[in-house]
């Protein structure tokens, strides 16, 4: 058997990325304003600093304005609702992102709950996360990293209708929001995790295969169907030759690779395609504020 085809997230985000910019062109010849995503960071923690930063070179770069707001680790929480009110209210911004995790006086679940949702380009509030889980997406912002997830499967297999899809995790960020996902294209829909039974088997039963569990190569090549679609979602920092730092799946790619028929390296696969989505519901969110039509898929 030969290897698995691997899915260039990296390619597929740039051909997105420049359907955006013209999509962004557009926008502002109607307006004469560019699509603004404000993006609210608390604290200084360096992974956070590293993405926040990636984020802002990718919307500039897609002729968007990046509107950054940096608040020290030991702020208010009553101050971080105050600002989201005010971004909530400022016609110039579109999107907003509140970057996680956030410090423990913080309540997340506070801050997101405070959002517009029309302006939650991360897909988090309620509103828009029960629009998904209801089947009803129309209008709605899909959390980022699994509608990435999903054009990369759909690159490999363009209908979807009735094939199996395993997703291996359960998180409000990547887990529930795929499996509902894969359940509007019609997929037969399995969500595993720690406790479930027999999880090895559970996983050798799909078509499609997504693993977002936050453990480095967790799921094995055994566990794999012959000729399988392999989404690893995981991003894990081990330590590796010379003291540098190795980043690997939560899927044992060397083993995976020969079983499966298509998978997703680490890195190069999902991340790159996390960004791009962001911005492509950036500039949804642009079009629906100023009534435009919605640019094609």
């Amino acid at each position: 058997m030969t290897d698995a085809t691997l899915i260039d997230g990296r390619a597929v985000a740039a051909t997105l990325q420049a359907t955006i910019a013209r999509g962004v062109a557009a926008v502002v010849e109607r307006t004469q304003q560019a699509p603004g995503l404000a993006v609210v960071m608390v604290g200084d923690d360096p992974a956070s600093r590293a993405y926040v930063r990636s984020k802002t070179k990718q919307v500039e770069a897609a002729g968007m304005r990046a509107i950054d707001h940096r608040l020290p680790a030991d702020v208010r929480e009553a101050e971080v609702l105050a600002l989201v009110q005010r971004l909530n209210a400022d016609p110039a911004v579109n999107g907003i992102l509140v970057q996680l995790p956030l410090p423990s006086q913080i309540r997340a679940e506070a801050v997101i709950d405070a959002l517009d949702p029309a302006k939650d380009v991360d897909g988090f509030h309620p509103v828009n996360a029960g629009r998904l889980a209801s089947g009803h997406l129309g209008g709605a912002f899909v959390p980022c990293t699994p509608q990435g997830c999903l054009m990369l499967i759909k690159g490999e297999r363009p209908s979807l209708a009735g094939l199996k899809a395993v997703v291996v995790g359960r998180s409000a960020i990547v887990g529930r929001p795929m499996a509902g996902l894969l359940l509007s294209e019609s997929c037969s829909v399995t969500q595993v995790h720690s406790r479930t039974r027999d999880l090895p088997a559970e996983c050798r039963a799909a078509d499609i295969l997504v693993v977002a569990t936050g453990k480095p190569r967790f799921v094995e090549g055994g566990w794999i169907k012959p000729g399988a679609v392999v989404i690893d979602v995981g991003i894990n920092r081990l330590p590796g030759a010379d003291g540098k730092t190795q980043i690997v799946g939560d899927v044992d790619f060397e083993s995976a690779r020969r079983v499966a028929g298509a998978i997703t390296p680490v890195p190069g696969g999902v991340g790159p395609m996390t960004i791009a989505c962001l911005l492509r519901n950036t500039l949804l969110a642009a079009c629906r504020q100023h009534g435009l039509a919605e640019p094609a898929e």
